[in-house]
């Protein structure tokens, strides 16, 4: 009798001992599954779109435009937020968006992006892969969506023992979709010191860009009116084509090179007598633009164009922009701006004087930017 107690007094301490051992073990790999498989539900839209970044947290608000991998997001507590693409983890509209593919045009519809890809749900439902998404804009398509641009002037003035007024002006306006870019540009700058005008030239340039592939591009058309008395150049026109590639497209850098053939005709302001006042030629073009964040506030720009032709037309020419744009406000920037224009052979005038053959340009002004 004695013996049958110690025994089952035994087995029950081994039994207990085991329970607490189990339970030790056990208990982690418990707490451990229930904090992987607890996540708090994602958000539904209703009235509000919401995205979730990588970190995990999500937004409320309303969204405004992505382009060129930055998602512009007006947050219902943040106000509003420029944020990178690639930190973006989750997208859920609670409105028709149009997204913007690579491949396939535009879909319009409700939008859900998370780690399996982009579901539009419009009249029929579309899966893309988030690889293809290059723009979204909130809203039915309307024209004025395929719109940006930016707008900068700078001026001085000034009386007294010396009289001068300096002005000069920049525009870049594009329409972009997701197989197309249209742009149009004009810089312009007048100086006109004690009387005498020192500084008088006119840019524009407008081109069409047709994307073959994400990065491949080639350029229908073409053209370019430059005029500058001061350099004996009337007016000068230029029509041409080309092609070009994206070396790099991110969220913070954008380098892209282009060439092309082109015809050029130049009208001259004041030339020899008996020499002829035009000039015509074919044209070579080379090109790059590079575009760098250096910051959320801080841009550097670089544009260069490389243009060769006949000696009558100058042998060649070539026009560098470059600077830096501070961000004061959403809409509003201050440039400071370098140009660099050089003829190789410029045209002597009827009094036997050859122009300068480089012209340098540094400007400020304030730009307004949509």
């Amino acid at each position: 009798m004695t013996n049958t107690c110690q025994n089952s007094k035994l087995e029950t301490r081994w039994i207990v001992t085991v329970l607490v051992v189990l339970a030790f073990a056990v208990s982690p790999a418990l707490a451990e599954n229930g904090q992987k498989s607890w996540q708090p539900p994602p958000p539904m839209p209703d009235d509000f779109d919401w995205i979730q970044l990588n970190s995990g947290e999500w937004l409320k608000g309303e969204i405004i435009a992505l382009y060129d991998d930055k998602l512009e997001f007006d947050s219902d507590e943040l106000d509003l937020l420029t944020l990178d693409w690639e930190d973006v983890k989750e997208v859920r509209s609670a409105g028709t968006m149009q997204v913007g593919l690579l491949e396939n045009g535009v879909a319009t519809g409700q939008l859900l992006v998370d780690a399996d890809g982009v579901r539009v749900m419009g009249d029929d439902d579309q899966v893309f892969e988030r690889s293809e998404v290059l723009t979204l804009t909130a809203g039915a398509p309307k024209e004025i969506n395929y719109w940006s641009g930016k707008v900068t002037i700078g001026a001085n003035a000034r009386e007294g023992n010396s009289e001068q007024v300096e002005f000069s002006s920049k525009a870049d306006f594009q329409r972009r979709t997701p197989a197309n870019r249209v742009s149009f540009d004009y810089l312009g700058n007048f100086n006109r010191t004690e009387g005498t005008v020192t500084t008088d030239n006119q840019r524009v340039a407008a081109g069409w860009n047709r994307y073959i592939s994400r990065r491949f591009f080639w350029s229908p058309a073409y053209g370019e009116f430059y005029a500058d008395p001061i350099i004996n150049i009337d007016s000068r026109w230029t029509i041409g084509m080309g092609v070009g590639y994206e070396l790099i497209d991110s969220s913070k850098i954008d380098l892209e090179v282009s060439g092309g053939a082109a015809y050029q005709k130049t009208q001259f302001d004041d030339v020899l007598e008996g020499e002829p006042n035009s000039a015509d030629t074919p044209a070579f073009i080379i090109g790059t633009t590079y575009d760098h964040e250096l910051s959320k506030a801080i841009d550097f720009l670089f544009d260069y164009r490389l243009m060769i032709v006949n000696e009558e037309s100058g042998s060649y020419t070539h026009h560098l922009v470059t600077g830096l744009e501070f961000e004061l406000t959403r809409l509003l920037d201050f440039d400071i701006t370098f140009v660099w224009d050089r003829i190789e052979d410029p045209r002597e005038s009827s009094d036997g004087a050859f122009p300068e053959q480089d012209d340098f340009r540094l400007t400020f002004g304030l730009g307004f930017d949509f």
